[in-house]
């Protein structure tokens, strides 16, 4: 197949999972073609690329009254490295990518990698007039392809095709490390539960906290670790005044932002996945990849990455009963370090970025 320059565009102010991903694949397409990665000259982003040896860059998100003026922008750095494909990743980002196709000189693929659940009916004209302009559709799940399928009326259509998301393998730390970050986050001995992601209601933490509680109160030595930025302040100060109220200062750590967050990940015992409506869970297949032992609401992405009570365990979604009992359940240390060894086993076998990468390299340039 002949190599063809790709544009990968996203455009979101932040750093969670649908971003580090769409960096990661840019770096791995670098590897093979030339790569350009446009991104929000305010997220969050930037603070991953600006170290790194990759192609990268920012324009300003604008509001999507304001589309075509961002679309003008990406079209001239279309035209100046002579794209062929522009993938976007950040649903927001559509109108600009359709609006781009339109405006580059260049003929251009349009490719979007949709990421989040569809759950009405698109037969309206501002729809129809933005998914006839793409060419093909990555669903990063089996539920997200048939709602596409169910939602897109056939005519206008584009090709759709299921690609799950890939983990890296990840760089494992050092019992040096470890031990440091221990310390830095006064984790102690205590038995460790991270959630990771952006700090608003949508994504559970308060679901975790409740669940420690009441592990608490049995007698158990117990930890939370809440790794990410802060979305929603309001949100954020209820859960500081409930961990107060509940005297579990001590127990509940907030990182806020970092770029450890793989590292984070490998000091804990448990990493839950909390979100009611997960459309996937990168997060999982990455805490898998590091040998951590995982917990998810039994719905959407994690029910096609998770083997209940194989390969991690699922709870029942906003029951914080049911999910303290399956965190209860990994005190037991054989219980939980073999739960961690069939994940790892199943997020290299399922979930290898390796080959999700060249799978829809591949996708790309058909």
């Amino acid at each position: 197949m002949k190599n063809k320059n790709i544009l990968e565009l996203c455009l979101s102010p932040d750093a969670g999972g649908l971003e580090l991903y769409m960096m990661k694949l840019s770096f791995y397409l670098s590897t093979k073609t030339k790569v350009v990665s446009v991104i929000n000259e305010s997220g969050k982003l930037k603070e991953f690329y600006k170290n790194s040896e990759y192609k990268y860059e920012t324009i300003k998100k604008n509001s999507t009254l304001l589309s075509f003026v961002t679309a003008k922008k990406l079209a001239k750095i279309v035209d100046e490295n002579e794209i062929d494909i522009l993938h976007l990743h950040w649903t927001k980002d559509l109108p600009v990518g359709v609006l781009t196709k339109i405006f580059a000189k260049r003929k251009i693929k349009l490719v979007q990698s949709r990421h989040m659940t569809m759950t009405r009916f698109k037969d309206d004209f501002y729809h129809r007039f933005l998914y006839k302009n793409i060419d093909l559709m990555v669903a990063v799940t089996k539920q997200v392809k048939a709602q596409i399928e169910k939602f897109i009326p056939a005519d206008i259509r584009p090709i759709v095709q299921n690609i799950y998301i890939g983990a890296q393998t990840p760089t494992l730390i050092t019992q040096e490390k470890k031990k440091s970050l221990e310390k830095e986050y006064a984790l102690g001995d205590s038995f460790v539960v991270g959630i990771v992601g952006r700090i608003e209601k949508g994504k559970g933490q308060y679901l975790v906290i409740d669940a420690a509680y009441k592990l608490t109160q049995k007698g158990f030595d117990i930890k939370v670790l809440v790794v990410g930025h802060a979305m929603d302040e309001n949100y954020l100060s209820e859960l500081k005044s409930n961990i107060v109220i509940k005297n579990m200062s001590e127990n509940v750590i907030f990182t806020g932002f970092t770029t450890e967050v793989q590292s984070l990940m490998q000091v804990c015992d448990t990493l839950v996945l909390a979100t009611q409506k997960e459309t996937f869970g990168l997060v999982l297949i990455e805490a898998m990849a590091s040998g951590v032992a995982v917990i998810a609401s039994d719905s959407g992405g994690p029910l096609e990455i998770i083997e209940n009570e194989k390969s991690g365990l699922l709870f029942k979604g906003d029951d914080s009963d049911d999910l303290s009992e399956k965190i209860e359940t990994l005190f037991d240390v054989e219980r939980k370090e073999k739960m961690a060894l069939l994940g790892k086993e199943r997020a290299q076998k399922m979930f290898n970025s390796q080959k999700q990468y060249e799978e829809l390299y591949s996708s790309l340039l058909v």
